[in-house]
């Protein structure tokens, strides 16, 4: 016995989707190559300069690879510290 329930897809309904994305990958590309730029940006300027002003690198790799657009930029406003000086590696 079976529950009942048939998913009727037919090629006409696939066609009509492909057609539909299509039509919005002009939009969708870009938005997904800034989205991949600012994220591997934020990632990349975490990892040389460490320095925050507030959290640490888990808590800002979380934020910028969970919220794929948004985290990126809220790091770079918020949580981007200034670069250290470079006398400052040697303080004994």
């Amino acid at each position: 016995m079976g529950t009942g329930v048939t998913v009727g897809y037919s090629a006409d309904s696939f066609s009509e989707a492909m057609e539909i994305i299509t039509a919005y990958l002009p939009i969708l590309i870009p938005l997904v190559i800034i989205q991949i730029g600012l994220m591997l940006a934020a990632i990349i300027h975490m990892v040389k300069n460490q320095n925050f002003k507030t959290g640490n690198l888990v808590v800002w790799l979380i934020i910028v690879l969970l919220f794929n657009t948004i985290g990126p930029i809220l790091y770079f406003i918020f949580g981007r510290g200034e670069p250290k000086e470079s006398g400052d590696e040697y303080d004994d």
